[in-house]
């Protein structure tokens, strides 16, 4: 299964992350500037792909059903998040986030290859990111650098399962595909708008470091001209 081949390029990104973060930690200006390149790119593969799937699959009660339980969700995952406090409970909102991520890739297959192989790029690059985040919070409880490493592989691992979970929906009339598509296209607008730049802005800023979303927005778009 192809999608599942490129799903599996977040975890290396992961596992490179974790292993970097052990060994350096990284500041707070390079924290930011992947954040807000990470947006970009996440950004720019809703709007050039995604996006244009769900305008014209021609069904406007599928997207306005799928649209609207993407919000419910995500502002649930958001409720949950604000619940649990600690390293246990920031890990598992996380897991949540990358296994959605997961879901989002597989529907973005259902919309093209070519969908899928860019959200690949944007969503290797955010969960490098929390890469980097789970490793910093593990170091803080855990001293083994192995254990670390093993445990944020391990949480990367629930993104080729969310993929995976996406995969029967592909079966099923093209309306319904057309909701996923629209429930998919408001996870990754969240992702942007809500976890993203919100967490970049917590961190020192400078005119260099936001020009980065509009480098990884930009870069997104030439590949995908690009790739024809």
């Amino acid at each position: 299964m192809p999608n599942l081949i490129y799903a599996l390029i977040p975890v290396f990104a992961v596992f490179v992350g974790a292993v970097f973060a052990v060994l350096q930690r990284p500041g707070p200006k390079l924290v930011s500037a992947v954040q807000h390149l990470a947006a970009g790119v996440v950004f720019a593969a809703a709007a050039a792909e995604i996006l244009p799937q769900v305008k014209h699959g021609g069904s406007l009660w599928a997207t306005f059903i799928g649209g609207t339980l993407g919000v419910l969700v995500m502002l649930f995952v958001k409720s949950l998040e604000g619940r649990w406090q600690g390293p246990v409970g920031m890990v598992s909102a996380i897991g949540i986030d990358i296994f959605i991520d997961g879901l989002v890739l597989g529907l973005a297959f259902l919309a093209g290859e070519k969908a899928g192989v860019l959200l690949t790029i944007a969503l290797t690059l955010e969960v490098l990111f929390l890469g980097l985040t789970v490793t910093a919070e593990l170091g803080e409880t855990i001293r083994s650098r192995a254990q670390i490493v093993a445990l944020s592989v391990a949480l990367a691992l629930l993104l080729p399962l969310g993929t995976l979970a996406a995969t029967p929906v592909a079966l099923l009339p093209a309306q319904v595909i057309t909701g996923f598509l629209a429930f998919g296209l408001i996870a990754l607008l969240y992702l942007v708008a809500e976890e993203l730049l919100v967490e970049a802005h917590e961190q020192p800023d400078s005119p260099l470091i936001t020009a980065m979303f509009f480098v990884g927005f930009l870069a997104l778009l030439m590949i995908e001209e690009s790739l024809g």
